[in-house]
């Protein structure tokens, strides 16, 4: 076995062991709650990693809200298709009135034309 001939030196070991230094692990902000996390580990506020829930009543609570979400999407949709159609027969109504008036004005015309002979 190896033994060395002469101490090493309290320098020399200072010098050697120079380069060993600590690091500062790499922060990162979670997309879901904005708090700092550990790069590439579960936020542990939220619970969640890449923006997906992680724990088992996490992912039950976003399966809940996606449905909800949906919900609201179908509904804002029908909500939407509906004022459409309400608008369009707004329309129609006032297209109606429009020849309603336009044929009295017609009547009212000949019936002056007729006293005028």
């Amino acid at each position: 076995m190896a033994v060395p001939k002469k101490r090493t030196g309290h320098s020399a070991q200072g010098k050697r062991r120079s380069n060993w230094k600590a690091t500062k692990p790499t922060l990162t902000t979670c997309p879901n709650c904005g708090q700092a996390v550990l790069a590439h580990t579960v936020c542990t506020a939220c619970g969640t990693y890449k923006g997906k829930p992680v724990r088992l009543k996490d992912q039950a609570a976003a399966s809940e809200v996606k449905e909800e979400k949906k919900t609201k999407k179908s509904t804002k949709k029908a909500k939407v298709a509906e004022e459409t159609k309400a608008e369009e027969k707004v329309e129609e109504v006032k297209e109606a009135e429009v020849v309603e008036e336009a044929k009295e004005e017609v009547k009212a015309e000949e019936a002056t034309e007729d006293k005028a002979e």
